[in-house]
């Protein structure tokens, strides 16, 4: 069997649709063939996991249309796929698929992208969202519907070699002892300003966690995030607590970092998957945003909210200007949550011993 599946484009759902390719990489079988259709970005995110046999990558649609048929007629139709699955729910990759030449077309009717599609499901809305129940139970539902067997809903990454040395790196550059496993931070995120945490309020959070627990602190960044990162260690004061900011910073970086954590405190953003996938104990903090709307299905990670009456707003900034549902999030909550974690491992250790 020859299956194509198209996914996500944001970081956090690629990690949601691991659950999913794993049931597809069933599906396909040793004999069979199980290629990704994606941003360059999203085989970053997957670099280290062996699901695929294959990755077509093509680019933004800032680019011209050519570049898109390209894609489509040359690559997926070479592929002479079986079966596409859509786990993305735009009438861009609706199209593709069309022009891939699969037999078989699976995905959500939305978008304007009935007619593309030979398997359609039905989409009901939560809240402002178009979604099916939460996105990891939506991508396992299209996987079932491509013929996949029960899968569970733990999500799952991998790094790589090269993943691993960088993490190396910052270790000695830091002088992080190599067993040493930090508390991270992520404090930003792509959606925007309204899911951030004050740095202010993250660089206290790190003062009494590095202080009260002994262990450091790295927080961790994204390209355009430096700033950010090298504000709340600016604000902590204390040789204890670092960043990224001076690293470069690879979405492999992150996940090694992430991967050797003792606990991560996160926005509502790309990393957070990570520390669900790796198995870290993860803090959560939700403004704009609802935990409802991509449950993990992990019973380590904590999801803080205030249930606000303007939340969820799902604005990228907030349209009322306070932004209380993160400034109203205290940090005496927060470490509240991460007390939880940072004994019980404590509690572990000694037993161990």
């Amino acid at each position: 069997m020859r299956i194509g599946v198209f996914l996500p484009n944001w970081i956090g759902d690629v990690v949601m649709a691991t659950p999913a390719l794993r049931a597809l990489r069933r599906l396909a079988g040793d004999e069979g063939r199980l290629v990704g259709i994606m941003r360059p970005y999203v085989a970053e995110v997957l670099a280290g996991t062996t699901w695929l046999d294959d990755a077509i990558l093509y680019k933004p649609k800032a680019v011209e249309p050519a570049h898109r048929w390209s894609v489509a007629r040359k690559k997926l139709r070479c592929e002479q796929l079986d079966v596409a699955v859509l786990l993305t729910n735009s009438l861009r990759t609706g199209w593709m698929a069309w022009r891939s030449g699969a037999r078989e077309r699976i995905g959500f009717a939305r978008d304007m992208r009935r007619w593309l599609l030979t398997k359609r499901l039905p989409l009901r809305r939560i809240g402002r969202r178009q979604l099916d129940v939460s996105p990891i139970e939506g991508y396992l539902k299209l996987a079932a519907a491509a013929g996949c067997s029960e899968e569970t809903p733990r999500l799952e990454l991998a790094t790589t070699p090269a993943d691993e040395a960088a993490a190396d790196e910052v270790w000695q550059h830091l002088g992080i002892d190599s067993e040493e496993r930090p508390i991270v931070f992520n404090p930003g995120g792509g959606y925007g300003p309204s899911k951030w945490w004050p740095p202010e309020y993250f660089a206290s959070l790190a003062q009494r966690l590095s202080g009260d627990f002994g262990c450091r602190v790295i927080v961790n960044c994204g390209p355009t995030e430096r700033e950010l990162a090298r504000h709340v260690v600016a604000l902590a004061g204390t040789p204890e607590v670092s960043s990224l900011a001076d690293f470069d910073v690879p979405l492999g970086l992150s996940k090694a970092v992430i991967k050797r954590s003792r606990l991560l405190v996160t926005t509502d953003s790309g990393p957070r998957f990570f520390g669900v996938a790796f198995d870290r104990p993860v803090v959560s903090l939700f403004g704009p945003t609802s935990p409802a709307a991509t449950p993990t299905y992990y019973d380590r990670e904590t999801t803080l909210s205030l249930s606000l009456d303007c939340q969820p707003c799902m604005e990228r900034e907030c349209p009322l200007v306070h932004h209380n549902c993160m400034r109203e999030l205290s940090v005496e909550q927060v470490y509240t949550a991460a007390v939880r974690y940072l004994e019980g491992d404590v509690k572990l250790q000694m037993r161990q011993l």
